[in-house]
């Protein structure tokens, strides 16, 4: 337990220095309440920091030393060494089938940053794979979101992103439209949208699929040389799209755990249920595109491992406490 219980007070201290780095000059009892700690908690923290040099202390209040700057800013880096990533995505390509597995440090569930992480990992691995005359779709998704926030322009290259489906109830940021958006305008690229709900009823479907504008970007769906997607935890995902009490039940009895692309899935990888939905189905995963899975985030990993029986990816990008976990189960 030795490593384990260092790994979480060097996290506990980053912590620390990155949230006075974020609100710098903060005070003691500021940066206690930032953090959920109490003040006593802090003062020993913030005495070992500043022994080594890695804040400094005014009566205006705290700051960042430019050494404790460049800690913050290679903390990643760090961990990954730390943690000895490199050969845990070894040991998971030898486990699943996927052509590339990338692991950021950490456990989403317990710490925001490391969705963050996941959304910087997934953006470069995406822009490399990327060139002028690439189409991308894209599910929705907080990780989604994440990953939007960290693409960059690159030079001669300006992709072409689409929404993998229609909305999502009211949480508009986490759409998959509203991603394509940010992510077109981060890569100075151009962007086509579904304008449907999530779920129609088989009569509005059966219309709305025959709409020239509809047809049209299912058609760039189709011909998508890139898929970058989320997981979703099933009963998570039924009740954000406000499920009635049938369907929700339906998932309870059949033991669903996992979500992707609109299909709800057991542990076994057998469909529980399918929305009537218009996007992209499980068809149009195809051998020609680049399939990119992001999730992070302990309680999803019984949703990745049921996932990689039910469908299939390429790339594999997640945190450091699925990969263990799935490590542990394989």
């Amino acid at each position: 337990m030795l490593i384990p219980d260092l790994l979480t007070v060097i996290d506990q201290r980053y912590q620390i220095l990155k949230m006075i780095h974020l609100h710098e000059p903060i005070g003691r009892r500021a940066l206690a309440d930032q953090l959920n700690k109490t003040e006593r908690q802090m003062r020993s923290e913030i005495e070992l920091l500043d022994e080594q040099g890695l804040v400094e202390i005014t009566s205006k209040g705290m700051w960042v030393s430019d050494h404790g700057r460049s800690i913050v800013e290679t903390y990643p880096d760090i961990m990954r060494e730390i943690s000895d990533l490199e050969n845990l995505e070894a040991q998971l390509l030898k486990v699943l089938p996927v052509e590339k597995v990338k692991i950021v440090p950490g456990n989403a569930d317990q710490n925001k940053d490391v969705k963050e992480l996941l959304g910087q990992a997934a953006a470069d691995e995406l822009q490399q794979r990327l060139s002028d005359d690439s189409i991308v779709t894209v599910t929705g998704g907080s990780t989604m979101a994440a990953v939007a926030e960290s693409l960059n322009p690159i030079d001669q290259v300006r992709p072409l992103f689409v929404p993998a489906r229609g909305g999502l109830g009211d949480m508009h940021e986490y759409q998959a439209s509203s991603i394509c958006v940010q992510m077109a305008k981060r890569m100075n690229g151009s962007y086509r949208l579904l304008y449907v709900p999530d779920t129609v009823g088989k009569d509005i479907y059966s219309k709305m699929i025959e709409e020239p504008a509809v047809k049209d970007v299912m058609s760039l769906i189709q011909r998508a040389d890139i898929v970058i997607h989320g997981i979703g935890d099933a009963l998570k995902m039924a009740h954000r799209r406000q499920a009635d009490s049938s369907q929700v039940n339906l998932l309870k009895e059949n033991s669903a755990v996992g979500e992707a692309f609109g299909y709800y899935f057991d542990q076994n990888g057998k469909t529980i249920h399918q929305l009537n939905s218009i996007g992209m189905t499980k068809d149009h995963l195809t051998d020609d595109k680049t399939v990119m899975t992001v999730a992070g985030g302990a309680s999803k990993s019984e949703a990745i491992s049921a996932f990689f029986k039910w469908g299939s990816t390429d790339v594999l990008i997640i945190d450091e406490a699925i990969a263990r976990d799935l490590l542990t189960h394989s």
